[in-house]
Formats: structure tokens, C-alpha cells, sequence
């Protein structure tokens, strides 16, 4: 059988992690515990503050791609980055990670590369100042027709949905996934997100998305309404939806079937990431043509996993853990 083909399409950010104590962040005016977006400048003077750091690729889809990746899929994630040390250094990590990074960074876009500057605390609190540079900027020249050549399945980060230039790439994505029999799907990403652009994402959701991913907020904000109505709503336009719910049951709403899948609630030691990588365990079922509770189960594993140590990527082997599970 042929392995499917998983295409991820977001913000190429690279989160740049450091220690700081609570007396730093005061002194550097970070709001501990919450990820605020900042300007060039803030973003260069905290950089620039940061003494032992570790830099490494990230991105709310392409955290989903890279677990994809470690459960064996060919994946793929079109970004944009700047050719800057940051640029050159992302590109370099996703491929070292088996994820075909398919768009060269630019040396000469406008923007520098995006950079997410984590802060963690004693404690584990982490204080993302998020600098959203060239990888906000991707637009429809920006996706490559070559690596949709043999359909598969596409996943696009609603947080994209901020430029019009994202729009486009959007649906180009789409449309060349369905040309080539594939399915498309997306990711709310943040209730701020949704209610920005709550008319285009509902046209969007109807129009070419086969599969929408999203938590309670995200969804009830949509649709402004409760949750029920919200899903039923989603459902009505969109073949596959699916909500999580913070440690509660995750609700999954396939050709008019409603499933529920049960969360077992642990303490995260970090939390950061469990969206992205239930997302990847549910579309690793998805895309294996598995049923809906297997494919629940499945993003449930993964995100347990994720919140039990310190990064937004999976550290355990997960097709051994879905063995153990009986998964697989």
C-alpha cells in the first residue's frame, strides 16, 4: 500500500527557548504564562537578550507535520523563510527531520524569518513573544504544484487567515489537492482567529474543506452559538468535524455519525503543542482510512504525550504507544 502523502501549509516560526526567572521577565515587561504577538524591534531586543538558547523549527501545522512525520508518513510543509541565519537554520531542521521542505529560503524578502522567543520559568510556565516576519507572508506563488502531483491530503493553519495572501494560498492548496483526488482540511487555530474571519472561514468550511479541526471556543465562536448547534452547523456544511474540549471528551461528527472519545485528564507538565499533535494523531488514522473512534484515540495518545515534557513535539516513539494501545 502506498504510504499517504500528508502537506502541511502554516507559519514557519522558529521558537527560540530560554530559561528566565520571574525577576527577568518583570524586568523585560513579559506577561508570564501567555503568548503575545510582538513587533520587529521587541522582537530583536529580546532575542538579543536571551543568553543560552536553543533554536528549533516550529508552527502550530508544522508541529503537526513533523509528528505525522515520526509515525512514518511522507510529509511535506510549505513555509516561508527569509535566507537569514534563523531561515537557513529552519530549513535545515525540518529536512534533518524527514520533512521535505519544498520552498528555498528567500534572501531577499522583506521581512526577516518569524520567531517565537520562549521564556520558560522555574516553574515550566512558558512566555511566548511571537514575531510573525517572512512566514506570514506566504501567498498562492508561494505554493509549489509538485508535491500535490499525487493527491494525498492537505492541512492549512487557520492562523494564516490573518493576510490576504494566506487566503490565496489557501485556496490554491485546496484546489490543487482535490485536482489530484486528494482531501483538504484545517485547522481553527484560535477563537481570535474565528471571529476576525468568521464569514470567510464558514465559506471556506463549505466550499473546500473535507476535514475542520477545532476546540469548543474556536467552534462556538464561529458560529456564535453553543456548542451543539455550533458542531450540527459545521457538520451540515463539512464531511468530517471534529472538537476538542480541554481534558473532556473529544466529539468527532463524520457523515452525519457522532462519536465521542474519552480524555483521561493528567497534569501537563507543558501544554504547548497539544493541539498540534492530537491533530497529527487524528489525521495518521484519518488518512489510513480508520474509523472515527481509532482516529480519536489516536489524537488523544498524542496529545497525552506531548503535555508530559517540555517542547510541542512528541518525544516517544507513538506507533509503539498506539501498539500498546492496540491502536494499530
Amino acid at each position: 500500500m502506498t504510504t499517504p502523502h500528508v502537506i502541511g501549509i502554516g507559519n514557519a516560526i522558529v521558537d527560540v527557548i530560554a530559561r528566565a526567572d520571574d525577576h527577568f521577565l518583570e524586568h523585560m515587561g513579559i506577561e508570564k504564562g501567555i503568548m503575545q504577538l510582538v513587533e520587529r524591534e521587541r522582537a530583536e531586543l529580546l532575542y538579543a537578550s536571551m543568553g543560552e538558547r536553543t533554536e528549533t523549527p516550529g508552527g502550530s501545522v508544522a508541529n503537526t507535520i513533523a509528528g505525522l512525520g515520526k509515525l512514518g508518513l511522507q510529509s511535506s510543509f510549505i513555509g516561508k523563510v527569509k535566507g537569514d541565519s534563523l531561515g537557513r537554520s529552519y530549513a535545515e531542521g525540518m529536512e534533518a527531520d524527514g520533512i521535505a521542505f519544498p520552498n528555498a529560503p528567500v534572501a531577499d524578502a522583506p521581512l526577516p524569518t518569524s520567531r517565537s522567543m520562549i521564556f520558560v520559568s522555574p516553574d515550566g510556565e512558558r512566555s511566548m513573544n511571537t514575531y510573525l516576519g517572512a512566514g506570514a507572508d506566504l501567498g498562492a506563488d508561494d505554493v509549489p504544484e509538485a508535491p500535490f502531483a499525487k493527491g494525498g491530503f492537505v492541512f492549512l493553519e487557520g492562523y494564516l487567515f490573518d493576510k490576504d495572501e494566506g487566503k490565496t494560498a489557501f485556496r490554491r492548496a485546496a484546489e490543487l489537492m482535490h485536482r489530484a483526488g486528494g482531501e483538504a482540511g484545517i485547522t481553527l487555530s484560535d477563537p481570535f482567529c474565528t471571529e476576525r474571519h468568521r464569514e470567510d472561514f464558514k465559506a471556506l468550511i463549505a466550499g473546500e474543506m473535507d476535514v475542520v479541526i477545532g476546540n469548543e471556543k474556536e467552534w462556538t465562536t464561529l458560529y456564535e452559538t453553543d456548542l451543539d448547534s455550533a458542531l450540527g452547523l459545521a457538520a451540515e456544511a463539512c464531511r468530517t468535524v471534529v472538537c476538542t474540549r480541554s481534558g473532556e471528551a473529544v466529539v468527532i461528527l463524520k457523515d452525519g455519525a457522532r462519536v465521542e472519545v474519552p480524555v483521561t485528564r493528567i497534569v501537563p507538565v507543558d501544554a504547548t503543542g497539544a493541539g498540534d499533535q492530537f491533530a497529527a494523531g487524528f489525521l495518521y488514522g484519518y488518512v489510513g482510512g480508520r474509523d472515527s473512534e481509532t482516529c480519536g484515540r489516536m489524537g488523544v495518545a498524542a496529545a497525552s504525550e506531548v503535555i508530559s515534557h517540555i517542547g510541542p513535539r512528541p518525544e516517544a516513539d507513538m506507533m509503539t504507544r498506539f501498539r500498546e494501545l492496540g491502536l494499530v
